[in-house]
């Protein structure tokens, strides 16, 4: 299998549409461990999500003892008060211990993927590196990481327990007051058409974001990398004219995708409490002429009715949120897609007492297979003899030693060490005989001893 740097472009996120049922795929494999503390949390979460939906019964009852003819019973209300001060404590407290799990269910997830994607990328092949920026790969390993594990925590069990809340409230408006449910019903399509539509519209401006935020990054990394070079070649202002552009272009990038991430929340907000008007208008209509019953049965609706506007509200403030995290779970995702360095031959053997011979045979190579580098080139070099090869920049150097050690495969011919072709040897035996130095030297943390 041979691999180059065309073969490992980096993926164009924008021309690709976000896959909810990928990303939820690929997450639940790291969540199945996880699922009965999941499910714990989510019970706790409901129960509490519950018996905040009893608050505005109980309020309109303790409105009802309230008696137009002043023979008010202060000691029901007192009752009702303590009842509702019960309830909310309870549910306060559910919802306390539900956002304590859920963030340990997260901080698990994130552990996991974290470790399986440093793993993945010590797998992948040079051409996988050599096609990328540094920094746009941190950026995955670390802000895309962060942002999802960040929507996991807060955002997931939020939209679960607004949809028990929406239902628990619409069913509560419907045993209460009927006919008050079609006036408020009446902006619903309205606010579901519009969180629709900038759904689809603001997927392609977060994907976008994460896209530039990884290139200044990438190019932050670069310039910090080769600060020596930079400040030798007086490259300072050049450099920082081209941050300026990135980072422009990063910050216009959030600037576009917030601005219409933060349309829902206002607008629907709007949408709410239009319908609120017009259930507190007509509700006042309905208990006048005899259709509503009691006082305490249109405030209880009208509290239902914020309790169902509520949730909508803080769905609508997270999609932006959300459609970050979708974007930054593709990026992190699609990472587990590349393919690894090739497997050795099932019959390929270790590489021992090397004496130091090479062979280099009619080689044909190109990053990109249709622009070849080396054009049927061969060399032979005896043990203990010193051979430089020289040539002007792109002529093929690096290349050669690339294709040594194998982390590129020739597109023809072959190389030999000691009489051996080196796709009959392990890698690792193969790696393992070369001192090789690069020409930009990098120290790891450590020791000197550990570096060499």
């Amino acid at each position: 299998m041979n691999l180059s740097k065309n073969d490992l472009k980096p993926v164009r996120e924008e021309r690709r549409r976000a896959d909810v049922g990928y990303v939820a795929r690929s997450l639940l494999k790291y969540a199945k461990p996880y699922l009965p503390l999941f499910f714990l949390v989510f019970f706790a979460s409901l129960a509490g999500t519950v018996l905040s939906l009893l608050g505005p019964q109980v309020c309109g009852y303790a409105i009802n003892e309230i008696k137009p003819d002043g023979s008010t019973d202060f000691a029901a209300i007192g009752r009702y008060a303590a009842v509702l001060a019960g309830v909310y404590a309870a549910s306060g407290v559910l919802s306390y211990l539900s956002a304590i799990g859920l963030s340990y269910f997260s901080r698990c997830i994130i552990k996991r993927i974290r470790a399986d994607l440093f793993s993945k990328l010590m797998t992948l092949p040079v051409a996988y590196f050599d096609a990328r920026q540094a920094g746009d790969i941190i950026s995955v390993l670390s802000y895309d990481l962060d942002t999802l594990g960040e929507s996991l925590a807060n955002d997931v069990m939020m939209v679960l327990t607004s949809i028990v809340t929406i239902v628990g409230s619409f069913v509560m408006m419907l045993l209460t007051a009927p006919l008050l449910v079609t006036v408020f019903a009446v902006t619903i399509p309205l606010s579901a058409l519009f969180t629709r539509w900038l759904t689809h519209k603001v997927q392609p401006l977060f994907r976008a974001r994460s896209k530039k935020l990884g290139e200044l990054n990438g190019f932050v990394e670069e310039v910090v990398s080769g600060q020596k070079t930079t400040k030798a070649y007086c490259c300072e202002e050049a450099f920082l004219a081209r941050f300026e552009e990135k980072n422009a272009a990063a910050a216009d990038a959030y600037t576009e995708a917030e601005s219409y991430g933060t349309i829902t929340g206002p607008s629907v907000n709007f949408m709410n409490n239009l319908s609120l008007s017009l259930v507190s208008v007509f509700g006042a209509f309905m208990y006048m002429n005899g259709v509503i019953a009691s006082v305490g049965g249109i405030a209880s609706f009208v509290l239902y009715s914020r309790k169902f506007s509520g949730p909508i509200n803080e769905i609508s403030n997270v999609l932006s949120e959300f459609q970050s995290a979708l974007a930054a779970a593709e990026r992190v995702f699609r990472v587990f897609e590349e393919p690894s360095e090739p497997a050795d031959a099932e019959d390929a053997q270790e590489l021992v007492s090397v004496e130091g011979r090479v062979d280099i045979e009619h080689i044909r190579f190109g990053y990109d297979p249709e622009k070849p580098v080396l054009h049927d080139f061969t060399l032979h070099a005896e043990r203990g003899e010193l051979v430089a090869i020289v040539g002007h920049t792109g002529a093929g150097k690096t290349t050669l030693v690339n294709l040594l050690m194998r982390f590129y495969e020739p597109q023809a011919g072959r190389i030999l060490i000691d009489g051996k072709d080196i796709t009959e040897v392990t890698r690792a035996s193969l790696r393992r005989s070369f001192a090789m130095v690069l020409q930009d030297t990098w120290l790891f943390s450590g020791s000197v001893l550990e570096n060499v």
